[in-house]
Order: structure tokens, then sequence, then C-alpha cells
């Protein structure tokens, strides 16, 4: 579906009227479904062509840059902060093996870089706070594709990685999101054959779970931030750490039910966000996160726990507008290919004092629906308007309601559905 005319029918289909004055607005057509795909794996390679390759030949501390508001303070962190981010992001496509060609051959090759005392990349896991951030991410990865990124290594990498996984150990978190850093770092450790630290994984889960404020959303320590770090971690972290343990008791099984039910109303929320021409509000910490902003939302369409009336289609008309809007506006890139500081274009001003060139390769996230088969409804059904399209056309659509304590019991009749067993890793 690539005209103007086609989008016209496709509103009328839909029982829109007004339509004329949305097109006129500026709403861009909708590509059929293998287009969306084809674009979104060119995004994907955009992303990984400078770094991958480059760490697999053991030259990524050579060519990475370092655009920081101090680039000497943030040099340290840079290496596994974009290699961990990135890998976070393309894990899922990677272990479907579609379309991917030799990129986890490459990408294993780069964890032999990064975690190998030898190599002249081998990445820092230990010196200053951060590491425990990106080690936790490079652990999600690893979660997300164990049959391509960690089943294959030889026994010296797996080796490398866990140790440096448990070199983190010594990081205390702080009373904010980053306890589910150490809980996602010790449910890989146990996930692959380490003994774990209990106190580490589950004191994690249980503050995030009392600092459950409602209608699906957490806050980020004992106050709510509006921000989206619900999506850059929380939501994500907290599901993929619950499917590693929740079979342990029923206490952990409950909680699992809750939090697959609270991410499908954030998913339904995030969608709404989403206008037409791909942009969204700034708000709070991190927007040069870009997409990764909406990683919640693709997460749930990766693990198929959208809520009842949000269509795959339309989550990927909507991240698909994200990824456009955010990737290829004039600026992202430098020369050399590697993401710029901004949220659309260069913009270095948008950077907190945290912020890096290796902390921009967070929105390689919203790319989780290309862990999908190209035959997934996600990518084969017809394209479909996002809610802000039909609301604003003048369709006549149901109201948006809260998640209340009743509806999330209801939710729960569907745990099963919520966490499938071909994204839970068997051991």
């Amino acid at each position: 579906m690539t005209t103007r005319r086609d989008f016209v029918k496709l509103m009328a289909a839909a029982g829109a009227v007004g339509a004329t004055p949305l097109l006129e607005a500026g709403v861009p057509a909708m590509p059929t479904g293998d287009a969306d795909r084809a674009q979104w794996l060119r995004w994907a390679e955009q992303l990984a062509a400078p770094l991958l390759p480059a760490l697999a030949r053991r030259r990524l501390k050579a060519s990475l840059p370092v655009e920081a508001a101090d680039p000497a303070e943030r040099r340290a962190f840079v290496r596994l902060e974009a290699f961990a981010r990135l890998l976070c992001g393309l894990a899922p496509w990677l272990e479907r093996g579609e379309d991917c060609g030799r990129w986890a051959e490459v990408a294993r090759e780069a964890l032999d870089a990064a975690t190998d005392p030898a190599s002249p990349d081998c990445v820092n896991f230990t010196a200053g706070q951060q590491p425990l951030v990106d080690a936790a991410f490079l652990a999600q990865a690893l979660l997300r594709a164990p049959r391509t990124l960690w089943a294959p290594l030889p026994a010296r990498v797996k080796a490398n990685l866990l140790a440096g996984l448990k070199a983190t150990r010594p990081i205390q978190p702080g009373e904010n999101n980053w306890v589910l850093f150490a809980s996602m770092v010790e449910a890989a450790l146990h996930r692959f054959g380490e003994r774990r630290d209990d106190a580490r994984l589950f004191y994690g889960l249980r503050r995030q779970r009392e600092w459950y404020v409602g209608d699906g959303w957490y806050g980020d320590g004992p106050e709510f931030h509006t921000d989206y770090y619900n999506s850059y971690v929380i939501q994500p972290m907290l599901v993929e750490v619950l499917d590693v343990i929740a079979a342990e008791s029923e206490e952990w099984r409950a909680f699992q039910a809750e939090a697959g039910a609270r991410l499908a109303r954030f998913a339904a929320v995030q969608e709404r966000l989403i206008s037409p021409d791909g942009s969204y509000p700034v708000l709070g910490r991190s927007s040069a996160y870009r997409a990764g902003a909406f990683q919640g939302l693709a997460l749930a369409a990766w693990r198929k726990q959208l809520p009842a009336g949000v269509k795959p289609a339309q989550v990927r008309r909507a991240l698909g507008a994200v990824l456009r809007r955010t990737l290829e506006a004039p600026g992202t890139f430098d020369a050399q290919g590697w993401l710029r500081i901004g949220l659309a274009g260069a913009q270095p001003s948008l950077a907190e004092h945290y912020i890096s060139t290796g902390s921009l390769y967070l929105c390689s996230t919203a790319l989780l629906p290309l862990g999908l088969a190209a035959t997934d409804p996600f990518w084969t059904d017809p394209a479909a308007p996002t809610t802000w399209e039909q609301a604003w056309s003048g369709q006549d659509l149901p109201a948006d309601h809260a998640l209340s304590a009743r509806r999330q019991a209801g939710a729960h009749q569907t745990a099963g559905r919520l966490a499938r067993a071909d994204l839970i890793p068997s051991g």
C-alpha cells in the first residue's frame, strides 16, 4: 500500500470520516509488510555496520569516537555501552536467523574480543559504576539469543563472559531502576550455569514491585518520573528476569502475571503517544536514546503481549515512523557511520553528563520485532492506521481505560500466552 489513494481507501474501510484533512497534515503512505521489513533490516545493518566488525577485528578502541559532555570521563565506558546496547536490540533478530547473513558470527567474534583479557578491546567491567548498567544490557542480549549468542561460543569465551558479568558484583546499585541491572546480571549467570547471588537477584524484583504506581507504570525508585525509563529499563528487564525465575515459586508466578498485564497496558499507552510523522513527546532524561524510548512497545510486539485492540500492523506502522524520524534526520550519523548525540539529528546539548556515543545504541531496541518470523502477522497483516490516526481522522473508536486491579486480574488468565516458551530459554 504505497499511495495516498490507498491510504484513503484504508481509512474509509475502517469507517473513518474526514480522512483528507489528516492526509493534508502530512501522514505518510502505508508500505507493505515486506517493504517495512526490508527497511527495518537496513536500519539494523546501518547500526551494526561500523561497530560489530570493528570489535570483531579488535579495532573498536581505535575507531569508536567518544562524543560526550566530558569525553575523557566517559572513555572508559563507551565500548561496553555501545556493544551491549546494540546487541540487546539486535539479539532477537540474530536468534531468529532470518535475513541476518554473517551478523551472528560477527557478533560472536565481537563477544570474544570484548571479553578476552589479551584483547586490546577487552571492555571495562570493574572501574566506576557504569559497567553494571551495560553488563546488564549484555546479559539481556544473551538471554534474548541463547541459541545464537551463547550456545555456540567456545568454552574459553563463555568463561570470559561469565567472569566479566561476575566482576560487576561489587558495584552497588542505587535505589532506582539500577536495582534491576543487578537482577538481570544474576538472572543471566543463573541461566548459564553459574551460582547466583540471590540477594542481588531478588532485591531488585521486590523493590521494583513496591514501586508500582498504577495503570501499567512503575516509579523509578520511590518517586515517579515523567520520562521513558519504564521503556528503556524497567518493564523489559522486569519481565525478562521473571521469565528466568518465575517457575520457582507462586510469589514469582503471580508477579510475572501482573508484570505481563502491566506491560500490555504500557504498550497500549506507548502506541498512542506516536504521531503519524513519528514524533512523540520529549520528556525527561535520556532523550538521546531516540527510538529506544519505545522498547516497551517493541518488546510487547515481539513477545506477542500486545493488548486487545492494538493490532500488530498498527505497531509496525508506529514503530516504523519513530525509527524513520529518529534515524533518518540529517546529522544523525557522522561521516564514518557512527551515531551522534541527538533525537532528530545532531543535538549535543540534549545530552546529560552520562550520555556518550556508546549510550546512543539503545535505540536498537525498537527493532526487537525483527525477532518475529517474516511470516508473522506483525509483518504480513495489511497495513493498519495507528490509534492516533484513527482518532484524529474522525473514526469512531472505543474509549481508553486505565488498568484497574480488576482488569489486571482478568489479564492473569492469559499469562501463559504472555510468556511464550520460544522466548524463554530452557537452559
